[in-house]
């Protein structure tokens, strides 16, 4: 089985307290097997700690202070279990973050989301065109099926077609949804501003950001930095296309990416398109609620 990332992938690093959105407030942090038991060994000031701090109502998880602040967040920034115990005492969840997997059956990929901000900046600056590395995990071979192979196929027609600096970035969108058939809805700024606000909702201050987009005469074509519009393409493509293998709706996917990067540039000038990348990920791609919606808002056309 074999492991593929994008090229950019091993260039991420948490930056602990200088991150301004903690990963460690304002979201549910269950705790796996492995880890609670790990956790039920230890004693000491850190072993008590953990005993009065994890709820064991269903799944174990931390019991969040105010703020919805893990109560292993201490006011510098930093994880009082990374400092006692060390990184290997996290549980999955936070060792994991802001990973993402996609599973085909001779391969598994990872990527990095962009709720997290320092995942955001290597991103949208990464100064080469996006590719993927792929590498021997376990040594175990197997073989994408059909469907897995024309879909991968696709995805790389995709990523060719954004990727190809000839053109603009409206042009290599325009493209995309071309020769994908896909369809982006025939809305007004303020008709998908209403649509989105309709969404569970997680950080209030998106509210600002759809009340500017309510007030657009149109979405974005086109930003200063085009490299970052190509790079924001092709996450979004890597992350979503192979959903498609679920339900067989690919044009949705390329819809997405699209009408992703064009909400993002219509708001980037106003907000900072580091700040808009990282709110839209979290509102919009870390709900299967509001994916599934925004799908069939895609595939309704409105």
């Amino acid at each position: 089985m074999k492991t593929a990332v994008p090229n950019y992938y091993d260039k991420f690093y948490c930056i602990a307290s200088e991150c301004k959105h903690s990963c460690c407030k304002g979201w549910e942090i269950d705790i796996d097997e492995e880890t609670y038991e790990l956790y039920n060994t230890l004693d000491g000031e850190i072993g008590e700690r953990l005993k009065r701090s994890i709820s064991t109502d269903e799944t174990p998880h931390f019991i969040l202070g105010s703020d919805e602040r893990c109560p292993f967040l201490n006011e510098n920034g930093l994880c009082d279990i990374i400092i006692s115990c060390g990184e290997d005492a996290l549980c999955n969840i936070c060792a994991d973050h802001p990973r993402f997997r996609n599973f085909f059956a001779d391969r598994t990929e990872i990527g990095l989301g962009l709720c997290c901000e320092a995942a955001v900046k290597l991103i949208l600056w990464f100064d080469k065109p996006f590719d993927l590395t792929a590498f021997d995990d376990d040594g175990e071979a197997f073989t994408a099926d059909d469907e897995e192979s024309e879909l991968i196929l696709l995805r790389n027609t995709a990523f060719d077609t954004v990727k190809d600096r000839s053109f603009t970035i409206s042009e290599r969108m325009e493209q995309l949804i071309k020769s994908f058939s896909a369809q982006l809805p025939d809305v007004s700024p303020a008709e998908l501003s209403a649509f989105f606000a309709s969404l569970e909702r997680l950080d209030p201050q998106w509210d600002g950001c759809l009340k500017s987009l309510s007030s657009k005469k149109s979405l974005a074509e086109s930003c200063e930095n085009e490299s970052a519009a190509e790079n924001l393409l092709c996450y979004f493509l890597f992350r979503h296309m192979p959903s498609a293998l679920y339900d067989g709706d690919i044009p949705s996917k390329i819809a997405l990416a699209v009408l992703s990067c064009k909400v993002i540039l219509t708001l980037a000038d106003e907000f900072g398109i580091e700040e808009v990348t990282r709110m839209y990920s979290s509102e919009i791609e870390y709900s299967d609620e509001n994916l599934d919606k925004i799908f069939d808002y895609l595939v309704s056309g409105n």
